[in-house]
């Protein structure tokens, strides 16, 4: 059987999980889908998919199958419950978790899952229901080399970016890490929020340049950069790069802290900013091992 004509599975049809399975529809080797609720799974019934009643019978169709259930305990009983996947999967079939869970969740299910012959994936997703319906999601994947192999046909129609980065567990500790900038980011959104409308600034015209500048620059994502977090030294390329992003950056903070205190804010995630910049960039103010130990170095 060639790659193409594998069939798929997908459990779990919601906001992000319908349109990731809607990339699947006319896949050459056939879908079967699932959910728990009957709604979500008329508009693939009506296009004559297989709509299955339970994970198992999933199983009973699929060799590469999709689970996007809402947490832990959903995945555990998708996957080992009584009418779960492991309960008919044959042996070979590769489970691809693309829920955010604990850490050591995939890892840990993909034991029970090797007792049947079946591999287990991570591959949590990053760009939301506009990425899940355009396909152009990022898929942070774990899994052994074989695994993802078999898999990696379905997983290229739900995204443009499937990164795998090591073993099982690995894409969900990557999905935890990325998820941190953005909810993070959304706090430092609230501050600066607050400091402009209380300056009188347009917040909706003020969302508009963020947006526009984001597109330009990258965001968040244009500093990470590095293949380590250690203190860059002085003869890297992106040291006095990053020396001079740090000096704009303490300044502009500085500027938007002072700012704050004159309309009297609580200027809380400004201040841990300017703290933590210099290192966070990798290039702090005292010298550093990495300076003096590089031949060469820059003075």
């Amino acid at each position: 059987m060639s790659e193409d004509q594998v069939p798929v599975g997908f459990i779990g049809l919601g906001q992000i999980g319908g349109p990731m399975a809607k990339r699947l529809r006319d896949w050459p080797g056939g879908l079967t889908v699932f959910d728990v609720f009957t709604e979500a799974t008329e508009p693939f019934a009506r296009r004559g998919i297989t709509v299955a009643s339970s994970p198992a019978e999933v199983a009973q169709k699929a060799r590469v199958i999709s689970v996007m259930v809402r947490d832990d305990a959903q995945v555990e009983s998708v996957l080992c419950g009584t009418d779960g996947i492991l309960s008919t999967a044959t042996p070979g079939t590769v489970v691809a978790i693309h829920s955010t869970v604990e850490a050591d969740t995939p890892a840990r299910l993909a034991e029970r899952a090797a007792a049947h012959g079946v591999h287990v994936i991570d591959a949590p997703v990053s760009g939301g229901a506009i990425g899940a319906h355009g396909g152009t999601l990022a898929l942070m994947v774990g899994g052994s080399d074989e695994a993802v192999d078999l898999a990696r046909g379905p997983l290229e129609r739900l995204g443009t970016l499937v990164a795998h980065l090591g073993p099982v567990g690995a894409g969900t500790r990557a999905k935890l890490a990325r998820n941190l900038i953005t909810f993070a980011s959304f706090v430092a959104v609230g501050e600066a929020t607050r400091l402009a409308e209380a300056a009188g600034v347009d917040l909706a015209l003020l969302g508009d340049v963020v947006r526009h500048s984001d597109k330009v620059t990258g965001g968040p994502g244009s500093v990470m950069l590095r293949a380590t977090t250690a203190p860059l030294p002085t003869a890297d390329g992106l040291h006095d790069i990053f020396v001079h992003t740090r000096g704009l950056g303490e300044k502009d903070l500085s500027l938007a802290i002072a700012l704050g205190e004159d309309l009297g804010l609580d200027m809380a995630v400004a201040r841990l900013a300017l703290d933590r910049l210099a290192d966070s960039l990798g290039v702090p103010h005292t010298a550093t091992p990495a300076d003096t130990d590089t031949p060469g170095a820059d003075r």
